[in-house]
């Protein structure tokens, strides 16, 4: 693809508010791009530019046992695409000691590696289970300080939309689950900081159908039917 063409690409994804950029080069090799998109003049890089992707990158926010997991997996398969699991979970099993402050640093890094590392096989959207704004909530709740880079992050790499998850599921007992009854406080903390960042979001409570049908029809509102 010419430079030309991607700069259009470019233009065309700063206009719409894409929050994700993916070109795919001869050969094998991808550039991905997530919050600020590049410039035209990165067009060049490893190789030609062959094809270019817009994908849809869609947190899913909220206190813990609130169904994010649920319905990411749901939203990956109602679209046919993929969803990045939670990173914090495998992290914390293979951990063999109580969590640090430091590890929640850590773990949001994690996040976004595993989130580029999906991001080629997506479709459209890209569902992620947690984002850094959890890791954010979490670290100032528990600890009442946050790692600077977690903070500098989240003000680059957003989200073309939030759907944040309600706590009127039932509570369900988890070893790695520790605010249970906490969650109330946390939900506002969650809906605070989405509005006071001026964050696009839908809250989304009821059964697990009901908040798949009400997601579904948020996203197609927004972007438009399949």
């Amino acid at each position: 693809m010419p430079a030309a063409a991607f700069s259009g690409w470019v233009q065309r994804a700063k206009f719409l508010r894409l929050h994700s950029i993916l070109v795919v080069r001869a050969g094998g090799g991808t550039n991905c791009w997530g919050g600020v998109l590049p410039d035209e003049n990165l067009a060049d890089g490893e190789g030609p530019i062959a094809t270019v992707k817009m994908i849809q990158r869609i947190a899913i926010t909220g206190p813990e046992c609130s169904g994010k997991t649920a319905l990411a997996e749901a939203l990956a398969t109602h679209f046919g695409t993929l969803w990045v699991p939670e990173y914090a979970r495998q992290y914390l099993a293979k951990l063999g000691r109580p969590y640090r402050f430091e590890d929640i640093g850590a773990i949001a890094r994690g996040q976004l590696q595993s989130e580029a590392r999906c991001e080629p096989g997506a479709k459209r959207f890209l569902f992620c289970d947690t984002d850094l704004i959890v890791a954010k909530i979490w670290s100032e709740f528990r600890f009442q300080r946050c790692d600077s880079w977690i903070l500098a992050t989240i003000d680059i790499h957003r989200y073309a939309l939030y759907l944040l998850t309600d706590i009127d599921l039932p509570w369900e007992d988890d070893p790695l689950r520790e605010h249970r009854a906490h969650r109330p406080t946390l939900f506002h903390l969650y809906y605070r900081e989405l509005v006071a960042r001026s964050l696009p979001f839908e809250v989304l409570s009821g059964s697990r159908d009901n908040r798949l049908r009400k997601a579904v029809r948020a996203l197609e509102a927004r972007f438009g039917p399949p």
